[in-house]
């Protein structure tokens, strides 16, 4: 059975009824003129104006797509609460390839659709959306971040995304070694794209030995060409098996912490840029349970959004990189608290960060 959207009744009961719900809105965005079919999912305004990038991505069903909408949102909104942003979480996804959909029509279509929220809604990039799209975007809409220097912008969050992984790769290093540095570490990371061929950088400067993964060969050869030194793994399958990994990075798309994926680790550490790590709920436990300290994923990569949201009030590198280095002491802090309180890490950063929105909206 299916609602008037098309999407699966169980969608709309995640939304109303379950943990991973509560949303405030989520708007269904369709221009058939452009080909444009569109989630804009509003998790909380608690803290401010929702903030979040759009994801352009082939998805097998409408219904994949409104739930990735939710997830991701809501995603946003502790991720933006623990960095300390005044923006609560939002998220928007495009569906269909953008190597062969995405059209100019097309993303000024998704603009005006943004540009109809009010302001309640501030977008930016993500996977499968670029910094050249946001500035098509905000032709139509003013809520647009994540937008080029000669447009008013701050470029690239890559950059920052990856600096805060980094630091929060530090901080687990430091809480279980009792040593910051990655120096002689062993770290894999799967997925060197955007993100994650900026944390190769970082990591190789700080004298670990690293391995990569990517299903794209060209992403691959652009590290390997620069870094003969730089390991290369068959697939994320062999990376997470590796003989003497010491931290995993997962970078690409989320789930990478499932039932199948969390017993192969010989990681002790997991500190990656992708969203949503964790496939479902006691993944964390199982994490706990194998001795796999984990640094949770919207802790780690909120240096993006750090970058975006400074793009509001005037771009400034240098104070966004400053937010970004705290992202050390946030991921010690939850692991602090985890400590305390005997909980897996994931569940101590979800308490600080419904904590910050609880007291926002009491006030």
């Amino acid at each position: 059975m299916t609602d008037v959207t098309g999407a699966p009744v169980d969608v709309l009961h995640t939304l109303f009824h379950s943990d991973q719900g509560g949303h405030e809105q989520v708007v269904i965005c369709q221009d058939r003129a452009s080909g444009l079919k569109a989630v804009i999912a509003l998790h909380s305004t608690a803290l401010g104006p929702a903030l979040g990038g759009t994801r352009f991505y082939p998805y097998d069903s409408e219904a994949d797509a409104v739930a990735d909408a939710l997830n991701l949102s809501r995603g946003m909104s502790y991720k933006n609460a623990l960095a300390g942003l005044d923006h609560g979480g939002g998220k928007a996804v495009i569906i269909g390839d953008p190597e062969q959909i995405k059209s100019e029509e097309l993303l000024l279509a998704y603009g005006r659709f943004v540009a109809s929220l009010g302001g309640r809604y501030v977008t930016a990039c993500d996977v499968g959306t670029y910094v050249a799209d946001m500035d098509v975007v905000a032709r139509e809409c003013r809520w647009t971040t994540g937008r080029s220097p000669e447009n008013g912008g701050a470029g690239d969050s890559s950059v920052l995304t990856a600096f805060g992984v980094f630091q929060g790769m530090r901080a687990s290093a430091q809480h279980l070694w009792g040593d910051p540095s990655l120096r002689g570490r062993k770290v894999g990371v799967a997925g060197v794209g955007k993100v994650g061929r900026h944390l190769v950088e970082h990591l190789l400067s700080d004298g670990a030995e690293v391995v990569i993964t990517d299903v794209r060969e060209e992403s691959l050869r652009r590290i390997t060409d620069l870094h003969p030194e730089v390991a290369v793994a068959a697939d994320t399958d062999a990376l997470i098996r590796t003989e003497g990994l010491d931290v995993y990075a997962p970078c690409a798309l989320g789930g990478a912490l499932n039932d199948a994926t969390v017993p192969a680790l010989t990681a002790k550490v997991v500190c990656g840029a992708a969203n949503n790590q964790l496939a479902h709920p006691g993944v964390e436990k199982d994490l706990a349970d194998r001795s796999v300290l984990y640094a949770p994923d919207y802790v780690v990569n909120a240096g993006g959004v750090i970058q975006v949201a400074d793009e509001l009030h005037g771009f400034d590198f240098d104070r966004c990189k400053a937010k970004a280095m705290k992202i050390f002491d946030t991921t010690l802090e939850i692991f602090a608290r985890a400590k305390a309180d005997g909980i897996p890490p994931a569940a101590a950063a979800d308490r600080l960060a419904e904590q910050r929105m609880a007291e926002a909206r009491t006030r």
